[in-house]
């Protein structure tokens, strides 16, 4: 029987319809598919800067510990990263749960049943039942002949390895919304603060203006127009606080809060310095865990193409089982009589309609189209940099024009407000000055809001600013029989 199941293993192995060059052929070239990323070049275009990347606190720049302990509070309630933190973990117990196909599986039975018997007597027929006990060991494993075990754990630790990257991704996307957010709120505050100064500047023209016409300096139609000007002012409040109030509902749901639009903000924008420009696009990629999450899923890919390549060949599974059955208790667990039995067998698909090998070319095409997303992630992580780089000097331009535009703006509304007082100029004249610095001021606030959100993108696209993360690489995945938390 031994010499026979030799025989039998070595004809299915000869059978295999896949030679060593189809399987070299056939195999995936992960060198290959990553060279066609695109190359990083030495320097940022915007701003020709290279360096070490970025290691500083992004968020102590603002000055503004509300802001941090804000983000400190979104990263500890956020519900949308405990889903992901709930994902991470799930996809930990994954990895771990692969690494169980390296050792036998073991199962034991005890089973308690009873044989039947009937006897014929004068009396009439009598029944009897005797107790059957059984106890049963079964064990099955497959060895790993092709490395199909060892492919498999390295895809679950790569697919765990995109999930951590993914998690530090939404960690930073919920920081950095969180600061915007924050911005968002002072900015909208601010806005209305200025429509409430507006409508002051009006109120304050309506008086004027009545008080013209009452000795006879003004008419019906300056009074009107001073008038509809103060109701548009009111208005113009109204909306400024619609729009803060949903400023604060928004940062309140990134808080975990609930939306009761109740926290508030000073109405202040940060005055910041000139952007330090840090790192280059080639430290970029080894920064950003968008970036590390796509390699990682190229490396998964290949790996599942590997797999479908690897479900071809033969496999070979060893099978064991020990067992005993009495109607004595004693003698079922008694030593002796116990039965054994080991099964050794090979399988090799012979035909199944093309199914295989479609499921391969499948798993290629992915793992193509993985390495194409690679790609596609990295020129847009470069140009998230790029463009922050340029709006930051081009934002500054703006700030600082905005700035002496309302400075100017300012004069000459309070020229307007005494020379219409005297009776100089008319009340079109005035209310263009109010307009006029209403604009300025407005425009001021939003550039200023503008730098600031566009400082937090800069640092979002280089990676956070936080000291430089390792996500798992092929020849180095996560351990995750270490990753009990399933979070970094």
């Amino acid at each position: 029987m031994k010499n026979s199941f030799l025989l039998l293993g070595t004809a299915m192995l000869a059978a295999c319809a896949t030679s060593p060059d189809a399987i070299e052929r056939l195999a995936y070239d992960r060198d290959a598919l990553f060279a066609t990323a695109p190359n990083a070049p030495d320097l940022w275009a915007a701003r020709g800067v290279s360096g070490e990347a970025p290691q500083g606190d992004w968020l102590g720049q603002f000055g503004d510990p509300v802001m941090t302990s804000l983000v400190a509070e979104a990263l500890g309630a956020n519900p949308t990263l405990e889903a992901r933190a709930a994902s991470l973990r799930a996809s930990a117990a994954l990895a771990r749960s692969s690494r169980a196909r390296r050792v036998p599986n073991l199962s034991g039975s005890v089973t308690l049943g009873g044989n039947s018997a009937a006897i014929d007597t004068p009396l009439g027929t009598e029944r009897f039942t005797d107790a059957v006990y059984g106890v049963g060991l079964d064990a099955s494993w497959e060895p790993d002949l092709w490395g199909r075990v060892a492919n498999s754990i390295a895809r679950a630790d790569a697919d765990f390895a995109a999930s951590a990257a993914d998690y530090a991704a939404a960690e930073l996307s919920i920081a950095a919304q969180t600061a915007i957010a924050w911005l968002g709120l002072n900015e909208a505050l601010a806005q209305e603060r200025i429509a409430v100064l507006t409508y002051e500047a009006r109120d304050r023209a309506r008086e004027l203006t009545e008080q013209r016409v009452r000795i006879g300096l003004a008419g019906a139609l300056e009074l009107r127009t001073a008038r509809s000007a103060l109701a548009q002012a009111e208005a113009a409040i109204a909306a400024r606080r619609q729009l803060s109030t949903q400023a604060a509902r928004r940062l309140e749901v990134l808080l975990g809060r609930y939306p009761s639009a109740e926290i508030t903000a000073p109405a202040r924008l940060p005055e910041l310095p000139p952007m330090a420009v840090q790192g280059n696009p080639a430290l970029l990629l080894s920064r950003r865990p968008d970036i590390a999450a796509s390699e990682a899923r190229v490396v998964a890919a290949g790996l599942r193409a590997e797999e479908a390549r690897l479900a071809l060949l033969p496999s070979l599974r060893l099978t064991g089982s020990l067992s005993t059955s009495s109607s004595d208790i004693a003698d079922a667990l008694d030593p002796s009589l116990i039965a054994a039995r080991l099964i050794g067998s090979f399988s090799q698909p012979i035909f199944n309609a093309g199914s295989l090998r479609a499921q391969q070319e499948a798993a290629i095409a992915q793992a193509q189209f993985a390495v194409a997303n690679y790609a596609s992630a990295a020129l847009d992580a470069w140009r998230e940099v790029e463009n922050a780089l340029t709006a930051d000097i081009l934002l500054a331009q703006q700030e600082d024009a905005q700035g002496r535009a309302l400075e100017e703006a300012r004069y000459a509304e309070e020229n307007a407000e005494r020379q219409y007082a005297n009776g100089t100029v008319s009340i079109f004249n005035l209310i263009d000055t109010q307009t006029r610095r209403l604009t300025a001021e407005s425009q001021l606030v939003s550039a200023r809001a503008d730098r600031a959100i566009n400082r937090i993108n800069y640092h979002l696209a280089l990676g956070g600013g936080v000291p430089e993360m390792e996500f798992a690489r092929e020849e180095d995945l996560f351990d995750t029989d270490a990753a009990e938390s399933g979070r970094r």
